[in-house]
């Protein structure tokens, strides 16, 4: 494209060039300003005073990133799977923007090593860290060379590097509907409850039961409701897999439930 080549020309006339070199690596194209790139890799615990008004750090880009990168994912996938109904199509872009799958590809590019934080990445809020620069990544690249740029790095060096869109695509990893559509098959009553709570750095925390015939079946905590009811899904459905007392405690509350209406 003639806009790499200028690009590259004009990396010629630039004092340090390692930046932009390690940042071409990730992208697959020269950046142009480099200082949305270093703020998108800079986490809150690392703010710093702009004008001593406020202070700065990646949130901001990763609101626009994670709303960009959405509809990037979502273009892709309404176009490679033209045959396939909205609800295969939202589960598969759910599975791809997830948390831990964010974290894996942000890993994967080599951001983990260049963000900026105070203090470990691997415990409470922070363990989203490289998930959340990805996002702030985008947006990045987003407010540096616009939109065809965005769609460009995140189906060359996300898709056809990082992604194995086959294998992803027979997953099922909505473990809310699937304990749903099992216990209306089944004609169980069930329930989601959940209760909030702050951790260390004052982050909500949701955590969540799935109850079965109000018997409580599987937990989960999660930083969004969504997060803690598909991880207590998660349990609730391998615990029914493998407790056959559980099973059968719950099938008799139904019936008792059942004989109940009856009288």
């Amino acid at each position: 494209m003639i806009a790499d080549f200028i690009d590259k020309i004009r990396l010629l006339f630039v004092r340090e060039k390692k930046p932009f070199l390690r940042l071409k690596s990730i992208l697959g194209f020269y950046p142009r300003n480099i200082k949305l790139y270093r703020l998108a890799l800079l986490h809150k615990s690392m703010a710093v005073r702009e004008h001593e008004t406020h202070l700065i750090n990646n949130e901001r880009l990763e609101f626009l990133g994670d709303a960009i990168l959405g509809a990037i994912v979502a273009d892709i996938l309404y176009k490679q799977y033209s045959n396939q109904r909205e609800g295969f199509l939202t589960n598969l872009r759910s599975n791809i923007v997830c948390r831990n799958s964010l974290n894996r590809i942000s890993q994967d590019l080599g951001l983990d090593k260049l963000i900026r934080h105070a203090g470990a990445i691997t415990t409470g809020h922070n363990s989203f860290m490289s998930g959340n620069a990805l996002e702030a990544f985008v947006g990045a690249i987003y407010l540096d060379r616009g939109y065809r740029y965005c769609y460009r790095f995140v189906e060359q060096q996300i898709f056809q590097k990082h992604l194995d869109i086959e294998s992803i695509a027979k997953q099922d990893r909505n473990y809310k509907s699937t304990l749903i559509e099992w216990c209306q098959k089944n004609q169980y009553k069930f329930e989601f409850s959940q209760q909030e709570s702050r951790d260390e750095q004052n982050v909500p925390v949701f955590h969540s039961s799935a109850l079965v015939e109000d018997i409580p079946c599987g937990t989960g905590d999660g930083y969004s409701k969504k997060e803690s009811d598909q991880n207590a899904a998660h349990q609730a459905l391998k615990r029914l897999k493998r407790d056959k007392d559980l099973l059968a405690g719950i099938q008799n509350a139904r019936t008792k439930r059942g004989n109940g209406n009856n009288t």
